[in-house]
């Protein structure tokens, strides 16, 4: 059976959501997430300058441009230690561009970015947002706010609905957030009820029949496996030797201790410590040290 993508994986979700003809389809779910209208809504492009020659540009997920402001879309498949810092570096570099561009500093146009992001505790808050502020929660700036969501929360409440039958209000509602990380089977059960789910079902079952489409996510995770190998056997490798040397530090540290432990007993029996230091190897100096620490 061939793997199904759905838009949890960033790939996919660009493949459906950056289409102009499913613009629309976009618009809704910012709708949703934001619970807010939006009228104007342009997809722009989404590759970054670094601003430094020795670091490669930066493609992201989605850059909008709406009426309430500039939206930065990312898709977090996984949850990892990189996540955050890597997706902050997205939004301040946005952040900057489009502030240093014109003759004044704009702070009426709201740079947002939205994660949504999978592998967090479905017991985590639905929706976090971050905001520049201090301590006493004073803005340092006005337009800057990071919006993640927990999209374990809303695959939570597709199953539980299956199981139980409830909150069926709940899953019309998040419907368009549900959709995205369905697998093919569960997405054809949630389609029948929903005209929207389905036109995305139909989106997104002509993105993984490209063979384009295949060929690259084959290539990504073939990349992806290869990497987690690397770093799997690196660190295997290195835990083994780490294991090695500490078994061997701990063997010359026993060692060393007994000889003292016999020293000590030595001197605490008034042997000659020229006697000592020629049956166990060690130096007068040693030996006083041990003596003057038994004191």
């Amino acid at each position: 059976m061939e793997k199904f993508y759905s838009a949890k994986y960033d790939r996919a979700f660009k493949e459906v959501f950056l289409k102009d003809r499913n613009k629309g389809m976009l618009k809704d779910l910012l709708e949703t997430i934001l619970n807010t209208k939006i009228s104007k809504l342009e997809l722009k492009p989404t590759e970054q300058l670094s601003g430094n020659i020795n670091i490669r540009t930066k493609r992201l997920d989605a850059l909008l441009d709406t009426d309430i402001g500039k939206i930065n879309i990312e898709i977090n498949s996984i949850l990892k230690e990189y996540v955050h810092p890597r997706n902050m570096s997205y939004i301040c570099n946005e952040y900057a561009s489009h502030t240093l561009v014109g003759n004044r500093y704009d702070e009426e146009t709201m740079i947002m970015q939205i994660n949504l992001t999978y592998g967090m505790n479905k017991k985590e808050k639905v929706l976090r947002e971050y905001k520049m502020k201090d301590v006493e929660g004073i803005e340092f700036v006005s337009n800057f706010k990071i919006i993640e969501i927990n999209m374990e929360y809303y695959l939570n409440l597709w199953y539980d609905f299956l199981k139980k039958g409830t909150n069926e209000s709940l899953i019309e509602e998040n419907q368009l957030l549900i959709m995205l990380g369905l697998n093919e089977e569960d997405l054809k059960k949630l389609s029948k009820s929903y005209k929207k789910v389905n036109e995305y079902m139909k989106e997104i079952y002509i993105v993984n029949d490209s063979p384009e489409f295949k060929s690259y996510m084959t290539e990504e995770e073939d990349r992806e496996k290869i990497f987690n190998s690397e770093i799997y056997f690196a660190r295997k490798k290195g835990l083994e030797q780490g294991l090695e040397q500490g078994i061997e530090q701990g063997i010359e540290q026993g060692i060393e201790q007994g000889i003292e432990q016999v020293a000590k007993k030595l001197l605490n029996n008034n042997i000659d410590i020229n006697i000592i230091s020629s049956s166990t190897g060690l130096s007068i100096e040693e030996i006083k040290k041990l003596k003057d620490y038994e004191k």
